[in-house]
């Protein structure tokens, strides 16, 4: 072996080494809180908080109906969300406050959405986790109401469930 090929192959064992920490640190790092927020669902029913989420496993999707990969995913994030409902997920829907409120309806009508949609007109929500620009953006929130994933992009569906099945059997 040349010594260029040495140096490339311990490059590359030195970067996989770093990016295998990183991954690990980042698992161990302190959970952030998840903000309080209030909220009306798009059906109009009354006010609701976050108090009432406490002690489930919480899925937050940012989206929009003119985001191309936020319509598209929401099949796998509505499958997601029927099939772990019963063992304590919540999924809240919160469209961007650029969304026009009749075309969420529609959306969410057409594509019988089985989880609470929310409308975000004053952006107030997504001011709470961070300034959410981006969508979609995902938040998994623990039963202990901390912030265990944000994802910006469409997620993987199969990583996420797999993430979700864990936290639900999870104490609170």
């Amino acid at each position: 072996m040349t010594t260029e090929h040495l140096q490339r192959r311990r490059r590359a064992a030195l970067t996989g080494a770093a990016s295998a920490f990183l991954l690990w640190a980042g698992g161990c790092a302190r959970r952030e809180p998840a903000p309080a927020f209030s909220y009306t669902l798009l059906d109009g029913r009354t006010a609701h908080t976050t108090e009432a989420l406490r002690g489930k496993v919480v899925l937050v999707n940012f989206w929009a109906t003119s985001c191309a990969t936020c319509v598209r995913e929401m099949p796998e994030l509505a499958a997601a969300s029927q099939a772990l409902h019963a063992r304590g997920l919540r999924t809240l829907a919160v469209a961007m406050p650029y969304d026009a409120p009749a075309r969420v309806a529609g959306f969410a009508e057409r594509h019988a959405l089985p989880f609470d949609v929310v409308i975000d007109l004053q952006g107030s929500i997504a001011r709470a986790f961070g300034s959410v620009q981006a969508t979609p953006t995902t938040f998994v929130i623990s039963r202990r109401a901390e912030i265990v994933q944000r994802i910006v992009g469409a997620p993987d569906f199969t990583a996420l469930r797999q993430q979700l099945e864990a936290l639900l059997g999870e104490a609170a």
